[in-house]
Formats: structure tokens, C-alpha cells, sequence
């Protein structure tokens, strides 16, 4: 009895001097910087550049509003890392990142009655692709017919309005015609201008196209960001 008491007591005395572990601490999300960046950065960001043979001209930044800058946000949309988000009504794309922040990008759109909305799928790329007008787009615009598929398109370049690079959105295994793509046309940025499909400057078009996964998944919203979502 005594010694069974006294070895339990040393159990007990054992147990009690054990090391407490500590618990290990959730780990910490980063949160990336947020914000406008610098005007030597932004001069670097929007200057002049030779891509695959095609010089893009410098961008008169200072001409634009900058919350149409290419720059870091706490994320508004909710949605996965690697998401692309349009925002239509605010003129905004943004690229969903880990940690809580956005790559947003500031855009021109698609004119009433042309616009795209729902989920897709970025199931193609391209680096200074050739524009191929769609026919409904030729029967509005006659002139355009030089450039149809069955005559091979517009030759990649400056003046191609898909810019340097461009995103083709599929939906269910279908071609959407909706495109993400560069532009020369700085001053169409935040404007709705064009025929269904989202421009941002060359620049940003190249940095966006570096940064979007593989087979993205991307919403489209027409309506502000937290309103209902239709489905298309």
C-alpha cells in the first residue's frame, strides 16, 4: 500500500513537471500592400516597350483617373484565389488573390445591348492574336468583312483591337465571343465603348495575361459587386 502510494505519487509528481507544449498558432494570412503605386513606378509601369517585335507606346498616365491604375486592393468580391472578377458597373477587373487582396485593373466595357454576364472559363489565350470579327458584327459593319474568319483575320499588331494579348471566355464548352484583351485606346478605359468584350491597357493586358491560371474561372457582374447575380 505504502509503495503502491508513493509510486503513484511519482506518477502524478512526473506527469505535473512535464514541459507544457505550447499550441501551435494559426497561421498568419499576409496581407500584400495595398494602394496607388509610386510615380516612378507608375512611369515604369505605363512607359514605352518592345513585345515580340510590336512597340507599345507609352501610356499618358497622368491624363487618366487613377482609380484606373493598375493596383493592389483588399478584395471586395468574396470569390476564390485565382478568380477573375468584372466588375461592369465600376468599370473594374479584378484578379482574386491569396491573403485577402486583388489585382485590380481599371477597364472599358461593352456598350448597352452587347454586354456578357454569368460564369465562364478563360479556355484560351493568346499572345498578339489575330482579330476575327464575329458575323453579326460584319452585317452591322460591312467594311469589316476583310477580316472574317474565312479571310484569316486582322494581322496581329498595334492597331489590331485585341491588342497585345487577348483571354477567350468559353462557357459550358462554348466559345462566348467575350474577351478580356489589350488596347491602345487609353481614353476608353472606365467608358463603355466597345462591342461586348472588356479592354484594358496593353500593359495592364500583358500583366493580367503573366498572372491569370491556367483555365481560370471568371464572373462577369452587370450588376454592383454583392447584388444578386443573374445567371446567363
Amino acid at each position: 500500500m505504502t509503495a503502491s502510494a508513493a509510486l503513484a505519487g511519482c506518477t502524478t509528481t512526473a506527469t505535473m513537471q512535464k514541459p507544457a507544449v505550447a499550441p501551435t498558432p494559426p497561421p498568419v494570412k499576409k496581407i500584400l500592400p495595398t494602394g496607388v503605386a509610386s510615380a516612378s513606378e507608375l512611369e515604369m509601369r505605363y512607359s514605352a516597350r518592345e513585345d515580340a517585335g510590336h512597340l507599345i507606346p507609352a501610356i499618358p498616365y497622368q491624363q487618366m483617373d487613377p482609380k484606373y491604375y493598375r493596383q493592389r486592393v483588399t478584395d471586395p468580391t468574396g470569390e476564390p484565389a485565382g478568380t477573375v472578377v468584372v466588375d461592369t458597373p465600376g468599370r473594374f477587373l479584378y484578379l482574386v488573390e491569396p491573403g485577402g487582396t486583388a489585382m485590380r485593373y481599371g477597364v472599358g466595357i461593352g456598350r448597352d445591348g452587347f454586354a456578357w454576364e454569368g460564369e465562364g472559363i478563360i479556355h484560351w489565350r493568346q499572345h498578339w492574336p489575330r482579330w476575327k470579327p464575329p458575323a453579326d458584327m460584319i452585317a452591322r459593319q460591312p467594311e469589316l468583312a476583310k477580316f472574317s474568319v474565312e479571310n484569316g483575320g486582322m494581322e496581329p499588331g498595334i492597331k489590331n483591337p485585341l491588342g497585345a494579348r487577348a483571354l477567350y471566355i468559353f462557357k459550358n464548352g462554348q466559345d462566348t465571343l467575350y474577351r478580356l484583351h489589350g488596347s491602345p485606346q487609353w481614353r476608353s478605359i472606365g467608358k463603355a465603348t466597345s462591342s461586348g468584350c472588356v479592354r484594358l491597357i496593353n500593359q495592364d493586358a500583358i500583366d493580367l495575361y503573366d498572372r491569370v491560371p491556367y483555365h481560370a474561372r471568371i464572373v462577369v457582374h452587370q450588376s454592383p459587386l454583392g447584388a444578386p447575380q443573374a445567371q446567363a
